[in-house]
């Protein structure tokens, strides 16, 4: 709470409850979690990611290209976990209003009949993207979770 208050001028209801929803979600399986990232993102440039992850307690990092801010730490991410899944959902929301406003994004990974959500939410889309993305390789690697119809 106090970092996102140092962050914005106002504290909405919807701020607090996705601070705890994204609390909550993050203790049940934390296998994966973003330690930091720096993104360089530039007109004309390659947009570029480096992201630290922990991974059971073990610091791994990398770092990759991408089409945007958001693809490269993706990218980033999936050299270090290699998880093979599809991303058939990327969605982004503004939580509250104004420029300093918290984004909440969520993510649907599918990897072999397994369909996961993640969610992430922060006042910065590129690490709100991250979390979401964590979100879901941490229940696509947790075991329970609904599997494709068809399949």
């Amino acid at each position: 709470f106090k970092d996102l208050a140092d962050k914005k001028h106002e504290i909405f209801d919807e701020d607090l409850q996705a601070l705890v929803s994204d609390e909550m979600v993050n203790q049940e399986h934390e296998r994966y979690k973003l330690l930091s990232m720096r993104v360089h993102s530039e007109t004309g440039e390659t947009p570029h990611a480096f992201v630290v992850i922990s991974e059971v307690g073990k610091e791994r990092s990398a770092e990759s290209d991408g089409s945007g801010p958001v693809d490269a730490s993706f990218r980033a991410i999936e050299k270090m976990v290699k998880s093979g899944a599809e991303l058939p959902l990327f969605s982004v929301n503004a939580i509250t209003s104004g420029s300093d406003a918290q984004g909440e994004v969520t993510v649907r990974l599918q990897r072999g009949g397994r369909i996961v959500n993640g969610q992430g939410a922060d006042t910065d889309i590129v690490i709100a993207s991250a979390k979401a993305y964590l979100s879901a390789l941490n229940k696509l690697y947790s075991g329970s979770e609904r599997a494709h119809p068809q399949v």
